[in-house]
């Protein structure tokens, strides 16, 4: 059977990039770039692919940013080293058999859950996600199994709930009631990830929860009637598109030992 193996590269080198400390010398960079192949390599063995995908943000504003504004506004830029070795990654990933793929206007999440959603829609086998992007986990709920590089850990279903207190399907709506204020999705303050977990076993969506609980009298049916639009501003934030023309095709992403 045919795994596809999805991988978040930005995620991958910004984990990397933030772990190290040390001034952004031309050493730095190095290292991280080479970090970067390592670890690509290290999940390559482990999953034994037979495609692979590598997604990579476009730069410049998305989607999102046409319905938002002020969606990314307070999110830290990439520094200009990192961005100027970008080129560099790019050949050393070539150099591992592992296409890039860079779509504009579209993120990287968006590339990744379309080819996944796709790759499972045609029943071609497994699809694995190398990411620790918390908006891809919902995708666990269509099949998708995500892996931590770093902690070399499975996220599948369990896990979602062990660490959410929900199941991946509500994951999204769990996410739009919390928010991201750092990449510019408001959410509804002052609701955590436990109170939007009781909210969600309670109503079970958000449509259900802006139904029930949203008609409360006390503070924090208050709060959700006054944070009603950003909610669902939150949630189609957080939708993952299954429409990006990758420009690709299965055949382009065989990974060469499976040749």
């Amino acid at each position: 059977m045919a795994k596809l193996l999805a991988i978040d590269i930005l995620n991958l080198v910004r984990r990397l990039y933030e772990a190290n400390s040390e001034p952004d010398t031309a050493e730095k960079m190095e290292a991280v770039l080479h970090g970067a192949a390592a670890a690509v390599r290290r999940v390559l063995e482990v999953h034994q692919p037979t495609h692979v995908l590598c997604a990579l943000d476009h730069g410049g504003p998305s989607w999102r940013h046409a319905i938002h504004p002020a969606y990314r506004e307070t999110h830290a830029s990439m520094p200009d080293p990192l961005r100027e070795t970008l080129p560099r990654l790019h050949a050393l990933l070539a150099g591992l058999g592992v296409p890039v793929v860079s779509v504009e206007g579209a993120e990287a999440d968006d590339m990744i859950a379309t080819a996944v959603r796709r790759w499972l829609a045609e029943g071609r086998g497994e699809a694995v996600i190398a990411s620790t992007d918390r908006k891809l986990h919902p995708l666990v709920a269509e099949g998708a199994l995500v892996w931590d590089a770093f902690r070399n850990e499975w996220h599948d279903s369990a896990w979602v709930e062990r660490r959410y207190g929900v199941p991946p399907e509500m994951l999204a709506d769990l996410l739009a009631l919390v928010g991201n204020p750092a990449h510019g999705i408001p959410g509804i303050p002052k609701i955590g990830e436990k109170t939007a977990a009781k909210l969600l076993h309670a109503y079970r969506d958000l449509d259900g929860i802006m139904a029930g609980a949203g008609i409360l009298l006390n503070p924090l049916g208050q709060r959700l009637r006054a944070g009603r639009d950003d909610a669902y501003l939150s949630r189609e934030l957080l939708r993952l598109k299954s429409d990006v023309r990758l420009g690709i095709t299965w055949n382009a992403l065989r990974f060469p030992a499976a040749r």
